[in-house]
């Protein structure tokens, strides 16, 4: 195992795993993160997880790039294996045409019914890779081939909160309202963020999602509680 460790800027060391988007590759990344929270290492601020990579930012007054990385070597582990448990959320999830505009335009560019584009979504386990983009937007995968699709060529300036989009073999939802060139095919109600929480965001590195189809009366009501702080999302500790 190859592992590259990259300055950025004065006060951030970037452990680079590899180069591209791969479950043990985000699975190292991962757990090095919670091994750094852990040792508790001199100086070190925040860990930021992505795809590939750790970022680790410190305080370069108490702390130096070289002798971060030398000590954050001796953390890494070749091979190492999965944590034993991780959160399995259930994200309520609307597939009605008034919440998907794009849903009927990817069926039809991937040879499926409308029902069969849900199905597949609504199926598959998702794996978070990293938060990004937007405070709590979650980069998940990994798609079914058959919904793998390039990003749209005419972005949207708004993209409401909450829309569940796809886009190459990534699904993600949209926190908050923000511009988007993902293919919008649902919503769900849930809040992903919110400054105010302990947590402010609601899904982290390594969690697992499955989206759970509702109505669009049910989703109604759904939002309704969420809008009123209730919670309508629900996570279970499971087996990786």
């Amino acid at each position: 195992m190859t592992v590259r460790f990259l300055p950025a800027g004065d006060t951030a060391l970037v452990v680079e795993f590899g180069d591209r988007i791969d479950r043990v590759l985000n699975d190292r990344v991962i757990r090095l993160s919670q091994r750094i929270a852990a040792a508790a290492l001199p100086g070190v601020i925040e860990t930021v997880p992505t795809f590939r990579s750790l970022m680790v930012h410190y305080d370069p007054l108490s702390t130096g790039a070289e002798s971060l990385a030398q000590a954050i070597g001796g953390l890494i582990r070749p091979g190492a294996a999965r944590a034993g448990k991780r959160r399995l959320w259930r994200l309520p999830a609307c597939y009605d045409p008034s919440l998907a505009p794009d849903i009927e335009e990817v069926a039809a560019h991937v040879g499926l019914t409308v029902e069969d584009v849900i199905a597949r979504h609504a199926d598959t386990l998702f794996h978070v890779y990293m938060i990004g983009f937007t405070p709590g937007y979650p980069y998940m995968g990994d798609l079914p081939g058959e919904l793998h699709l390039p990003r749209r060529k005419d972005p949207r300036t708004r993209v409401r909160a909450g829309s569940i989009a796809i886009a190459a073999g990534l699904t993600a939802v949209y926190p908050s309202e923000s511009p988007g060139g993902w293919h919008l095919i649902g919503a769900t109600p849930a809040r992903l963020f919110d400054p105010a929480w302990e947590q402010p965001s609601l899904l982290a590195p390594g969690d697992a999602v499955r989206f759970n189809p509702v109505r669009i009366d049910e989703f109604a009501l759904l939002a309704a509680d969420a809008a009123a702080g209730r919670a309508v999302a629900a996570f279970e500790e499971v087996a990786e």
